[in-house]
């Protein structure tokens, strides 16, 4: 199954659009990244076993299960978050970039991508995962723009570049 979607961050037909700078943007989406539990509502925790300039490693707890994975990226570009197979989960990616088609007019690009057939009784799972998955990221859009408000994405809260919240 491949998905893709794109979100439009600044609409500058809007004017009550509050608009957000590529600094603004790649921190949260790198927020999304370090501290999911901000963003996926169903996640109890996340422990970051490894990191380094490019890559952190992490395990996700959903409860009853826990998920390992790599997301590797390309500071103020992108993010690729790939999850090998693990006892039912087939293996999976999501590439997460920022698209500037014109100065400052920004856009979130998602592709996910992973093993399942898109066809029989799979195909209407696959339908219900693309609506999650959309939901998802537009959810975490809406938190990032409030984060921004807030002055919590204005630059790197430590050296590693990692946010904080206060």
């Amino acid at each position: 199954m491949k998905f893709e979607h794109l979100i439009e961050i600044n609409n500058f037909d809007d004017p009550r659009a509050d608009l957000l700078n590529r600094e603004q943007l790649w921190y949260g989406l790198l927020l999304r990244a370090k501290e999911p539990t901000l963003f996926i509502p169903h996640m109890d925790a996340c422990e970051i076993t490894e990191e380094s300039e490019n890559v952190i490693k992490r395990v996700l707890d959903f409860g009853k299960f826990k998920v390992r994975d790599k997301v590797e990226f390309v500071p103020m570009q992108k993010l690729l978050f790939h999850i090998p197979a693990q006892g039912e989960i087939i293996e999976s990616r999501l590439e997460i970039s920022i698209d500037e088609p014109f100065p400052g007019r920004f856009f979130v690009r998602f592709i996910y991508e992973d093993s399942a057939t898109d066809e029989g009784p799979e195909a209407m799972y696959n339908d219900f995962r693309r609506s999650a998955y959309k939901e998802t990221d537009i959810d975490s859009i809406r938190i990032i723009r409030q984060f921004a408000a807030q002055g919590l994405l204005d630059g790197p809260a430590t050296a590693n570049n990692r946010p904080v919240l206060s």
